[in-house]
């Protein structure tokens, strides 16, 4: 029975309340059952005491018997009884004026404990041996900036004891550093003398642990559960409480917590008044004064046989460590989310891809032309982004050979990219020549809005004549491998034309370039050879120093072996991972080619 939490006639507990009453949304049975529960308790803590209090006897009245007289010992010395204090002390002589005022105070004496604080704290080459009576303020200077000179003047004026009072004061020390002494000092009358004695006192120590509480925002505090009293330290600060109110009972403590709190609390000290649980640890959500988080950790404390007469608990305030973690969390989550979306995304475009790069026609080979092609998406994005390129044979036996790089990477480079190569598709089918071809795609970019901006060099290669015409709008120009040596194709007339979607109407110039069996013609997008703080000059000659090394023992034949020799050049041009897309398109002109 004395550790049944709900006694004879008792109410039921927050687990045992009815719900649905009329009026009650729940939020005070958990009050109701803790003001219960501590009532209780406080009941079987008054059983205890009854049950254990042992009856005093009258204590008898004898006659008193007087002590017999001994020996009276010799008073000791006025340095004796100096040297007996465990406290370091020295003694004042006040000095007076003609008219009796003091004017200053010589220092006349010390103790042993003095003499050992002396000799622990200061180093000895800082003060001179002591001879005897000399002018406190001569011997330690600063000791005039503290409460030193007003308490001596007030305990000789008075003749009444003064302090302790905190005070600090330095000395000089070796290559210029300071002795600092900080303590609590004291001054009484000592018949015509002063007695000053100092210590690193309790005052000075609980200001030190005030401190430390208020920078860390932690408190203890001791709930009696017999008598409902408090002992604390720093709780009124921790929770926000003005200095001069009562510190809160733990009833009290709970209405000044969110009703999700409330629960926890009951169910928590329930277990420990129980004996089900030695260690109560809560993080509960304060709504008064103001909005805080409270870490709670607390035991119980009872005699070896008893119940359990006193909670003891450290609580700290974390709520900005609590709001932390939740920003934390949510930015993890947000992160996670956005890398689920991009995933997604990029499973989308890499789809799409698939479905406008299908693989090369077969009857480029009875054309005299084989191909492959390398792509290598940007690593850093959604892994797919707008390089393209396309090849295919028109009705008129020409063969068209195109790669483009649409601006940005996702969704919407992959879209513009399908819509700039599938309008090339069916625009070659004409039989206008490529200045044309570049000019219509030049609109279908200035159509989709003014972010579609693409770069692209479009190129008809003519069987018949062995020979290539292309157009370059704002794209690297094309490299000609040829006998093992690479070189740039020469621009159109006038230049490189405006990329694509930059200017509507733009009219664009066609190069020539006769290609003979054996040739290897390039498409490339900038990907491959740009890099940060570089320039354009330096890039285009790594390009061709690395294609001339992949070149050095020559291409073998087949389609296969241009695959092997493109992926190769781009593995030696960007390394494990690419800053940008990167595509590689090659077309060579087969021996046999008509």
């Amino acid at each position: 029975m004395a550790d049944d939490p709900v006694g004879p006639g008792a109410s039921p507990t927050a687990g045992d309340a009815p719900e649905g009453s009329p009026g009650d949304d729940g939020s005070h049975r958990p009050l109701e059952a803790l003001e219960l529960l501590l009532a209780e308790q406080r009941f079987r803590i008054g059983q205890y005491i009854r049950a254990h209090a042992v009856p005093v006897p009258p204590t008898p009245q004898r006659p008193r018997t007087p002590p017999r007289p001994g020996p009276v010992p010799e008073p000791p010395l006025a340095q004796e009884l100096l040297d007996a204090l465990p406290l370091a002390a020295m003694l004042i002589r006040p000095v007076l004026d003609e008219r009796g005022a003091v004017e200053d105070f010589c220092y006349v004496g010390q103790n042993t404990a003095a003499r050992e604080f002396t000799a622990r704290t200061v180093p000895p080459e800082i003060l001179p041996p002591w001879s005897g009576s000399v002018p406190l303020f001569e011997r330690f200077p600063n000791l005039a900036d503290t409460p030193v000179p007003r308490l001596l003047s007030d305990s000789y004026r008075t003749g009444r004891p003064q302090g302790p009072e905190p005070a600090e004061w330095s000395l000089p020390g070796a290559q210029g550093q300071l002795v600092r002494v900080s303590s609590e000092v004291r001054v009484a009358p000592c018949g015509g003398l002063l007695l000053l004695t100092w210590e690193r006192g309790e005052r000075d120590q609980a200001r030190m642990a005030q401190a430390v509480q208020h920078l860390a925002k932690v408190c203890w505090a001791e709930w009696n559960l017999g008598d409902g009293t408090v002992e604390e330290a720093g709780l009124r600060e921790v929770l926000g409480l003005p200095a001069g109110q009562r510190p809160p009972g733990l009833v009290d403590l709970a209405r000044m917590m969110a009703p999700d709190s409330r629960e926890p609390l009951y169910r928590a000290l329930r277990d420990v008044l129980l004996g089900e649980r030695d260690v109560l640890d809560l993080e509960l959500c304060l709504t008064s004064p103001e909005e805080r988080i409270l870490r709670l950790i607390a035991e119980p404390v009872r005699p070896e046989t008893g119940p359990v007469w006193t909670v003891r608990a450290v609580c700290r305030d974390v709520t900005a460590d609590v709001r932390a973690r939740v920003t934390a969390e949510r930015a993890v989550q947000e992160a996670r989310a956005q890398r689920e979306r991009a995933d997604t995304v990029a499973e989308v475009a890499e789809r799409l891809r698939a479905a406008v790069l299908p693989g090369f026609p077969a009857e480029l080979a009875r054309r005299g032309v084989e191909a492959a092609a390398v792509y290598r998406p940007d690593s850093q994005t959604a892994r797919v982004g707008g390089d393209w390129y396309k090849t295919r044979v028109l009705p008129s036996g020409q063969v068209l050979i195109a790669l483009g790089d649409a601006r940005g990477h996702g969704l919407e480079a992959v879209t513009l990219m399908a819509k700039l190569r599938h309008a090339l598709a069916g625009l070659a089918f004409t039989g206008e020549g490529v200045e044309r071809l570049t000019s219509w795609l030049n609109e279908v970019a200035c159509d989709d809005g003014e972010e579609s901006t693409a770069t692209a060099v479009i190129a008809r290669y003519h069987p018949a004549r062995g020979l290539l015409r292309w157009t370059c709008a704002g794209h690297p120009l094309p490299v000609l491998v040829r006998d093992r040596r690479a070189r740039l194709l020469e621009p159109p007339p006038g230049g490189p034309g405006l990329a694509l979607g930059v200017q509507p109407g733009e009219a664009y110039a066609a190069a020539e370039t006769p290609l003979i069996p054996g040739d290897v013609v390039l498409l490339y997008s900038d990907g491959l050879i740009e890099r940060r703080g570089s320039d354009l000059d330096r890039d285009s000659s790594r390009l061709l120093r690395a294609v001339d090394d992949s070149a050095r023992d020559g291409i073998p034949p087949g389609g296969e072996a241009l695959d092997q020799y493109i992926r190769a050049l781009v593995r030696a041009l960007t390394g494990p991972h690419v800053a940008d897309d990167a595509t590689v398109l090659a077309f060579r002109l087969l021996p046999t080619a008509p």
